[in-house]
Order: C-alpha cells, then structure tokens, then sequence
C-alpha cells in the first residue's frame, strides 16, 4: 500500500470515528458512551480508537472541538450573505441553537465544565470557546459603531442567549415531566425556531432601547 493511501485511510478512519463518536455522545453521553460500541459501529479495531486520539477523553474533546468549528464556520458562512449586525445576531442565534439542539450533550458538556469556574478546561476547548466569543464581539463591536446596538456588554449578552440555549436543551426532559404532571407551561412542546427568534426579538429590543 503507498503512503499516499496510507494518508488518505488515515484520514478517513479519523473522520468516520469522529462521526461515529459524536452520535454516541449525542445520545448516550460521555459516561454511558463504550468505546466498544463505538469500534463496532465504525468497523474498526478498539485499538485504532486509541492510536489516533490516545483515551476516550481525549476523543471527547476531539468531538466537542469539531462541533464548536462547525458552529464558527456555519456562521461565518450564513453571515456573509447578510448586511447588518441586526442580521448576523440573529444568524448567530439561530445557528448556535440548531446545533446545540442536535447535539444535546454539547450544551450539558459546557455546562459541566463551566461549573467548575472553568478550571478542568482543556486548552483546545478553551480556544476554541474563545473564538467563537470574539466572533460575537466582533458583531456586537460592529453594531455599536453603525448605531445599531447600544449600552452592550457582550459578556452578558452572550451568556442570556448562550446560557439560555444550554439550559433550554439540558432540562428539556425535567420541563416535560413537570408539564405533564403539573400542567404548568414549561415550552416543552416549543420548537428551536420559534425559541431562538424569540429570544433573538428579545435581545435586539433590549439592545435598540
């Protein structure tokens, strides 16, 4: 086999395990999560998972870092076909939230993690967190300087639209218990679109007044 091959197999085994991972991750979560279950749905040897990303912590973060870089490029992409702030926020929101609801165990990881002030982070999470708050900086910055935002800490903001969407997917089971059992509206039934324009209406108010 030439090492052009060799390259290419590798990569796409890499691939194929990411993707694999990320399913089970989705759905089982990290610690009900088997790497041997992984290798049989992949069709590969357990021994593959390990060469490549050495423990199943370290697939983790592999997996969580790939969703964030697929959210940063996701809304890189759907921004550039729009011409104000007002639009890339609510690009934004929308994108963060399609993702955080189809991978559910992304908004429960942050959140795990968060909860110890952030001390057990890995760097390449980190930084990768890191960009995509400064791509919502760079937003918020823009808005100020066109006239569009005003009176904006972009900490705060980010937290009421990212930590709303966290929260919205990590107790959406509980919401729908508490539903069902006590007739209290919980929005169990609402769906990411009408839940990310709400609170996208919400904050372009609050930012406008």
């Amino acid at each position: 086999m030439g090492e052009h091959t060799k390259k290419r197999n590798a990569k796409v085994s890499k691939k194929l395990i990411l993707t694999c991972a990320t399913k089970l991750f989705s759905k089982k979560g990290y610690s009900m999560t088997s790497l041997e279950e992984l290798a049989n749905m992949c069709d590969l040897n357990k021994a593959m998972i390990f060469y490549y990303y050495k423990s199943k912590r370290g697939l983790y973060e592999a997996v969580i870092v790939e969703v964030l870089d697929e959210i940063y490029d996701m809304i890189i992409k759907e921004n550039d076909s729009h011409k104000t702030p007002s639009q890339e926020l609510e690009s934004f929101i929308k994108s963060y939230a399609s993702f955080a609801f189809s991978h559910p165990y992304l908004p429960a990881l942050l959140l795990k993690e968060l909860s110890d002030s952030g001390s057990q982070i890995p760097q390449t999470m980190f930084t990768h967190m890191k960009r995509l708050y400064m791509l919502f900086i760079d937003i918020m910055d823009r808005g100020v300087k066109k006239g569009c935002f005003s009176d904006v800490i972009p900490m705060v903001i980010y937290f009421m639209i990212v930590g709303t969407l966290n929260l919205m997917v990590t107790t959406k089971p509980i919401r729908a218990i508490v539903q069902k059992v006590d007739d209290i509206d919980t929005c169990s039934a609402c769906d990411i679109d009408s839940i990310s324009q709400y609170i996208f209406k919400k904050i372009e108010k609050m930012l406008k007044d």
